[in-house]
C-alpha cells in the first residue's frame, strides 16, 4: 500500500492513538478500554477505507509487561506470543505495515523516576531488558524504526540529578539499542529515533527539544548515522514555543528528520495532543511546515500522535467515535497538504509582509484581494 502525496509517503496510525480511553490528570477514562486485538481491527478498517497505510505501537499497547518474566515473548506458547500472532495476522490481512516500535518506560510505577536514566542501576537494567523485548516484538512485526520517547527520563529537582553521569547512562542505553539489533541479526530496522519533549510527565526532560536531541545523537552516540529525530509537531516543540517550520528545516539540514509525529497544539500549554488542524491555533504553521518540506525535497512517513477530543469520546458509540477520529486525521492531512501545495515561491525583492500576506491569500484561494476599496 502506498500514499505518496506531496512530501508524505505513508500515513501511520498508531495503537496508542486509537486505543486511548480519553483519561486525563483531572478525570478518569471516558471510553472503555478495548483490547489490542480490537484496536488492530480498527486500524485494519482504516486501511481498508483508505485512511492509513501503516501503524506503530508501544510494547504495552500490544501486550502487558511482567518485570519478573521479561522474555515471555520468546515462549511461543505464552499468551503474549499468541496475542502478537493474532494482531499480526489482522494487520497483514489488511496490508498494514509497521513504522515504529516504542518501549513504554513511562507507564509502570517502577519507572516513576526514569527508565534509561533512572539513578537506580537495577531499574536501568530492567529498562534495558524491556527495550530488548520491544526490539524483539518490533522485529516480529517488521517495524522500520525504534523510537526512544524521553518518557520519564527527566527531573523536578535539579540538585538530585547526577549531572556528571546522567547523559552517559542515556548514551549507554541507546548505544545498546544498536548493539542488540546487530547482535540479534535483526534486519528490519532502517533506523532509530529520539522523540524529544520539554515537559510532562516530568517537570523537565533531559532532551527537551529537537535541537537537544540532534546534539545528543551527534555528540554522544557511537552510531549517529543510525539515529535521527522524530519531532512531534505541532505538540512537543510548541510546548517550548518552538516553530515547526524551523524544526523541520534544521533537522533536514542535518539529515536527521527520520519521520514526523503529527497533531495540533496551543503554544506553551500542556500536551494538548489535538488531532491535526483542530483547535484555535496552528493552521498557518502546519501548512507552512509542509510547504518547507516540499521546498527542501524531504519525503517520509507521517505518523499521527494525537487523540480525539475528550468531549467527542462517545460513550454510546465507542467504536464509531474511534472510526471518526481515524477519518478526521486523514482528512486533516489532505487539507494541510493541499493548502501547502497552493503556496507559490515568492517573487524576489518583495517585502516579508507582502510575501506572507500573498502566501495567506494563495492558501485561502483569495488571490483577487488587492486592498483597494474601489
Amino acid at each position: 500500500m502506498e500514499y505518496n502525496k506531496s512530501c508524505v509517503t505513508l500515513r501511520s496510525m498508531p495503537f496508542w492513538c486509537v486505543g486511548n480511553p480519553m483519561s486525563d490528570p483531572f478525570g478518569g477514562a471516558v471510553l472503555d478500554r478495548i483490547s489490542s486485538v480490537e484496536v488492530a481491527r480498527l486500524i485494519a478498517w482504516g486501511a481498508k477505507e483508505g485512511y492509513l497505510e501503516a501503524t506503530g505501537f508501544h510494547d504495552d499497547d500490544l501486550v502487558p509487561w511482567d518485570p519478573d518474566n521479561p522474555e515471555d515473548d520468546l515462549d511461543p506458547s505464552s499468551e503474549t506470543s499468541r496475542t502478537l500472532r493474532e494482531i499480526k495476522a489482522i494487520l497483514d490481512a489488511a496490508g498494514v505495515s509497521v513504522n515504529s516500535a516504542v518501549c513504554s518506560l513511562h507507564g509502570n510505577k517502577l519507572f516513576r523516576n526514569g527508565g534509561l536514566c533512572n539513578p537506580d542501576p537495577e531499574l536501568r537494567r530492567l529498562a534495558r531488558l524491556k527495550v530488548e523485548r520491544t526490539l524483539r516484538i518490533g522485529n516480529f512485526f517488521n517495524a522500520k524504526h525504534y523510537i526512544y520517547w524521553v518518557a520519564r527520563d527527566g527531573f523536578e529537582v535539579p540538585l538530585t540529578v547526577k549531572w556528571d553521569e546522567v547523559y552517559d547512562w542515556l548514551a549507554d542505553g541507546l548505544n545498546h539499542v544498536w548493539d542488540y539489533i546487530h547482535e540479534q541479526g535483526f534486519t528490519n530496522y532502517v533506523g532509530a529515533t529520539v522523540e524529544p519533549k520539554p515537559n510532562e510527565p516530568r517537570g523537565q526532560m533531559f532532551l527537551p527539544t529537537s535541537g537537544h536531541a540532534a546534539g545528543f545523537i551527534l555528540g554522544k552516540l557511537r552510531h549517529p548515522e543510525f539515529w535521527g529525530v522524530n519531532p512531534e509537531l505541532l505538540q512537543h516543540e510548541s510546548m517550548a514555543l518552538m516553530n515547526a517550520v524551523m524544526t523541520v528545516g534544521y533537522l533536514c539540514s542535518l539529515n536527521k528528520l527520520k519521520f514526523l509525529h503529527f497533531g495540533s497544539q496551543i503554544k506553551a500549554q500542556f500536551d494538548n495532543d489535538f488531532p491535526p488542524l483542530i483547535g484555535p491555533e496552528g493552521l498557518k504553521e502546519t501548512v507552512q511546515m509542509f510547504w518547507a518540506l516540499n521546498q527542501i525535497g524531504w519525503k517520509g512517513v507521517l505518523e499521527y500522535d494525537c487523540h480525539m477530543l475528550r468531549a467527542e469520546a462517545d460513550i454510546g458509540d465507542q467504536i464509531g467515535c474511534r472510526k471518526v477520529f481515524i477519518r478526521n486525521c486523514a482528512v486533516a492531512t489532505e487539507i494541510a497538504l493541499a493548502l501547502a501545495g497552493r503556496i507559490r515561491q515568492p517573487e524576489p525583492q518583495q517585502s516579508q509582509s507582502v510575501v506572507d500576506l500573498a502566501a495567506t491569500m494563495q492558501m485561502c484561494g483569495l488571490d483577487g484581494i488587492t486592498g483597494n476599496r474601489r
